[in-house]
């Protein structure tokens, strides 16, 4: 995330950093961020991510990332929101989750048309033209539905 944040900043961009508040004292935080919101749990920080995200970009990661991604496809699937969800699957990292997401649909685990709540793309330079063919969320959210 860091290395994302450099470059943003770099190429003039804005950064808002999220990040509960038993990180700050555990992690070093990022110190060039152009906002920074602290939250009192990680589910405040998903939640307020929620709440100013307008799409959702899924990047390599661990742990945290396949959390913060099923969390957020879950909620789609709940109808909490209708938001557009990119997964870059860089070298073919999350090809094991497409995998095991066509997996649990072919045995009946999941309904069909949650393959359809994200799409997947192969490199950084196809996300945002996938972001401009994708329909922007129809309907107003708020956090506390979630």
């Amino acid at each position: 995330m860091g290395v994302l944040a450099d470059a943003a900043i770099d190429a003039g961009g804005r950064v808002v950093g999220i990040i509960p508040e038993h990180l700050i004292r555990a992690e070093v935080g990022h110190g060039k961020v152009t906002e920074l919101i602290v939250t009192g749990t990680m589910h405040e920080r998903k939640a307020t991510m929620f709440a100013r995200a307008e799409a959702f970009v899924v990047l390599p990661g661990g742990p945290g990332t396949l959390d913060e991604t099923f969390e957020i496809l879950t909620w789609r699937q709940l109808g909490l929101h209708d938001k557009p969800v990119v997964v870059c699957d860089l070298g073919g990292y999350w090809t094991p989750l497409t995998t095991l997401i066509d997996h649990m649909i072919r045995r009946r685990y999941v309904r069909p048309n949650f393959r359809s709540f994200f799409s997947v793309v192969s490199t950084v330079g196809d996300i945002l033209p996938e972001l401009a063919r994708l329909p922007a969320a129809r309907r107003p959210t708020r956090v506390d539905r979630v």
